[in-house]
């Protein structure tokens, strides 16, 4: 990882963030502090000292050849009586200048060498992670445990728009964090539903590119339990700056615990799926999901953006045939492809929530509820 990747278009992050590690690196790292940090693992404390070595032959080089430069400058002047020599050519000059610099590159290429061959050394991994970016959000998919979430950006739209002040992690907060265990080897399968995103965690020094149709490998061995946060490194869209990536990091046993309170909950989740929710139950549930899903894009009110995202409020799609709301939220548009399919991103609990949410909330006003297996027939037919 290096200069070139830390001065990419990271707007709208804070820029003490480019250097930090965990939540609370920003009470400890200068704010304008211009080197790399460490990172919490061995590969990127061996990548710090990589970049540091390196760092520092580049400093001696100078040293040489700009002192020379200097003393030449200085020492050989013409008021000193000093004449330039005339040559045509040196070969035993031609010969040195090509071998030391040859030396050189090869006492540097046997370390970077041993280190990215550590950095692609995805073999044996104990936990496998599937990483899915989507506009603009992450999917979480652990193999073989049957668990998969979404994590999606936690700050307030209040926040955003300076309505409240905002909080030391600031557009670096997430509702679902990617939870892995200590002192474990995790492989990440990395790859994207729409356009090209890239998972990026600097304390991992991990930075991948996740491409449609495309898996990229990574991996951690995270010694010591925290919370480090990452963010999209691709410019990928209109609310790029706004898909933070956190990881927290747990004891052994701490992971165990959590795996199966997951399995659990996914369990109920499906569940849900014949459960027959009353209209205001349905209505609390879709509000949650629409501020969290559909917010970003149709603004808090419905009212949308203008020529970019069209409103919920008074639309012909949310006041009109459901099964054309339907189709709209289960399988996304043609015409729009900024409207995503949330058919496969959110269950059918939700699905039928945040759809008679739409169709009642924002002075829509039509009556209509919407079950979990309602969805689920419709998904079904539709095949």
């Amino acid at each position: 990882m290096g200069l070139t990747q830390l001065t990419r278009c990271y707007w709208l992050v804070p820029v003490s963030f480019l250097f930090s590690n965990t939540a609370v690196a920003e009470e400890t790292v200068p704010r304008w502090q211009t080197n790399m940090t460490e990172g919490v693992t061995a590969v990127s404390r061996d990548i710090y000292g990589l970049h540091m070595d390196i760092f520092w032959w580049c400093v001696g080089i100078g040293v040489v050849v700009f002192g020379v430069m200097f003393y030449s400058m200085i020492v050989h002047r013409k008021e000193n009586g000093a004449k330039s020599a005339n040559f045509h050519e040196s070969t035993a000059l031609e010969i040195l200048w090509t071998i030391i610099p040859f030396v050189i590159l090869v006492i540097m290429a046997v370390p970077a060498t041993s280190s990215l061959i550590k950095i692609y050394d995805t073999r044996e991994a104990d936990v496998d992670v599937v990483i899915t970016g989507y506009q603009w959000k992450w999917k979480y998919e652990y193999l073989g445990e049957e668990v998969s979430f979404f994590s999606n950006l936690s700050t307030s739209q209040d926040e955003i728009y300076n309505r409240i002040d905002k909080n030391p992690n600031y557009l670096l907060e997430v509702d679902n964090p990617l939870v892995i265990p200590t002192d474990t080897k995790v492989r990440f399968l990395i790859t994207a539903n729409d356009v090209i995103h890239a998972w990026w965690v600097p304390a991992f020094a991990v930075k991948k590119d996740a491409i449609p149709g495309f898996i990229n490998e990574a991996w951690t061995y995270v010694e010591e339990p925290g919370i480090y946060r990452g963010q999209c490194a691709e410019l990928c869209g209109k609310d790029h700056g706004f898909m933070p990536i956190v990881v927290e990091a747990k004891s052994p046993e701490d992971y165990a615990l959590w795996i199966g309170e997951q399995k659990t909950a996914a369990a109920k989740v499906r569940e849900l799926t014949n459960k027959t929710f009353s209209f205001s139950e349905l209505m609390e549930r879709g509000e949650q999901v629409y501020q969290s899903s559909c917010a970003a894009c149709h603004q808090a009110d419905g009212q949308g953006v203008p020529g970019v995202f069209p409103a919920i409020a008074k639309s012909a799609i949310a006041t009109g045939d459901i099964s054309e709301h339907l189709s709209m939220v289960v399988f996304g548009s043609r015409e729009n492809p900024a409207m995503q399919a949330f058919g496969e991103q959110l269950p059918e609990s939700d699905l039928a929530a945040v759809i008679t949410y739409q169709r009642n909330a924002f002075g829509n006003n039509m009556g209509d509820t919407i079950q979990p297996i309602d969805i689920l027939t419709y998904k079904t037919q539709s095949e």
